[in-house]
């Protein structure tokens, strides 16, 4: 009887390395920066009107709301990004939309306030909705498999 003596050389995948984890984790905080900034220059920019009386500020901001959370979830392949994304805008847009102790409002209840809070929440929430979530983020991605 002939027995094996040769060590096993099947290679262990025992997950990823320590740098994986920090790299997403770096992706999504830069992702939720990206949502705060998003969510504190349009509560100051929204109240664009032209001729007056359309409030063009508004409407594209929520053009912006939806193609910047859809983008960053297509490329990371996940609905988690798009989410912290448009979780980063809703956080500065509710407290800018609130009453201030000076009496002032950033987001004010004008039909440019209202189009750019209640149509980007539903512009975000179509957004995550949307993304095709695959697993597996383009970051951590390995394109050269070595045998």
């Amino acid at each position: 009887m002939m027995v094996n003596a040769a060590p096993e050389t099947a290679e262990h995948d025992d997950g990823p390395s320590g740098a994986e984890p920090a790299v997403t984790g770096a992706a999504y905080g830069v992702l939720l920066m990206l949502g705060l900034v998003v969510g504190v220059v349009g509560a100051f920019e929204h109240e664009w009107y032209l001729f007056g009386t359309l409030p063009i500020g508004g409407v594209l901001a929520v053009l912006v709301l939806f193609a910047i959370p859809y983008t960053m979830g297509r490329l990371m392949r996940t609905r988690l990004a798009a989410g912290v994304v448009a979780v980063g805008w809703v956080i500065p847009s509710m407290i800018l939309a609130g009453p201030r102790p000076e009496g002032d409002l950033a987001i004010a209840a004008t039909l440019g306030g209202y189009i750019y809070l209640y149509g980007g929440l539903v512009a975000v929430a179509l957004a995550v909705v949307l993304v095709p979530s695959t697993g597996g983020s383009w970051l951590l991605r390995q394109n050269i498999h070595i045998r």
